[in-house]
């Protein structure tokens, strides 16, 4: 359930029903929406039970949440929540791009890689330091040498960056190195892993998994937010149907639908999704023509050379035309996109 709280409200009554909501047994979490302030309470009380919170100084009404997911619903909050990623917000009026390449494969890869990004406009840099691979012989990644390099691009160019973590362990390393750690597909049901980020004060980009229902996954996102870590960002990044001219099925349709369940931001990755560059340009401007607040994209100097993802990943050019092409697509759903000619060096 929410407790509606009445916009004048004080900090001392808030904090009352808080205390009164944690006597009853129930997990809470303040939001404060543009319209209205809410205390999300979890926990298995009848709202019959709650006469007197009802009748506490403050105290608008009290809401039950049908849905299974209840921090997350948009019964919850009303207005969509935007998210601070170093100096860039997730799910405002900007559109947010993420680009880069699938994994960090050395430092001048990457480092040329991330001035590759910022000149096309992009304002977070990605690339994968952990790879969990099909194959036990394929590149697994630089682990912490590629965060520390991670880190190098990030105080090169000025633009925050993201990486998969695939373990407490690894989590654990990457918090002093990156601005937003992501969960991947094969991870978001991995409880103790959501838990465990849950638990931190980063942002989280929370892939889909491969054969996740939407609720499935909004219920992977509650995990994250009932440990107290509201700053979730989901990822729409395709899903395992029986096609096969794709890598996944991307399914767009999940952009629009999570916008009405739910009130955090949404990305999607036309990649992964795909997996075939030339559908990159597509179903990138497709999602944006959905709702979706943004993109994150694998771009790599030389794809052929690539140790991982090669196929799915855009060329430098190929990613500035992109960032060209959605300009006129965000101009049309009444979106702005950032500038496309943005120096190397940090201003």
């Amino acid at each position: 359930m929410v407790v509606v709280m009445e916009m004048t409200s004080s900090v001392q009554q808030i904090e009352a029903v808080n205390t009164m909501l944690d006597r009853l047994g129930f997990q809470t979490q303040l939001i404060r929406g543009v319209k209205r302030i809410v205390i999300g309470a979890v926990g298995d009380r009848p709202v019959s039970d709650l006469q007197d919170l009802q009748l506490m100084p403050g105290v608008e009404k009290i809401v039950p949440i049908m849905k299974p997911y209840k921090l997350v619903s948009r019964e919850c909050k009303g207005d969509n929540t935007t998210i601070q990623v170093g100096a860039v917000t997730v799910g405002g009026a900007d559109l947010t791009i993420i680009a880069g390449p699938c994994a960090v494969e050395s430092r001048p890869q990457l480092l040329t890689s991330a001035h590759q990004v910022r000149q096309a406009g992009a304002q977070i840099i990605r690339g994968g330091a952990f790879k969990p691979r099909t194959s036990p012989y394929s590149f697994q990644g630089l682990e912490e040498e590629g965060l520390k390099i991670l880190k190098e691009a990030s105080q090169t160019t000025g633009l925050p960056v993201v990486t998969e973590v695939i373990d407490e362990a690894s989590l654990q390393m990457a918090l002093d190195y990156v601005d937003m750690v992501q969960v991947g597909a094969r991870n978001m049901q991995n409880f103790r892993l959501l838990k465990a980020v849950g638990q931190t004060d980063k942002p989280v980009l929370l892939k889909r998994g491969m054969s996740a229902t939407v609720e499935e996954w909004l219920m992977a996102a509650e995990y994250i937010m009932s440990e107290g870590n509201s700053r979730v960002i989901l990822c729409e990044r395709g899903i395992r149907t029986f096609e096969t001219a794709t890598r996944n099925t991307l399914d767009l349709s999940a952009v629009p639908l999570v916008k009405r369940l739910s009130h955090l931001p949404i990305l999607v990755d036309p990649s992964h999704g795909t997996g075939d560059r030339g559908l990159v340009l597509p179903m990138s401007m497709a999602a944006i023509a959905a709702g979706a607040d943004g993109l994150i994209l694998e771009m790599h100097p030389e794809p052929a050379k690539a140790l991982s993802d090669g196929p799915q990943s855009l060329t430098p050019p190929e990613l500035e035309q992109l960032m060209q092409q959605l300009s006129l697509i965000a101009a049309a759903v009444g979106r702005n996109l950032a500038g496309t000619s943005i120096p190397h060096e940090v201003a």
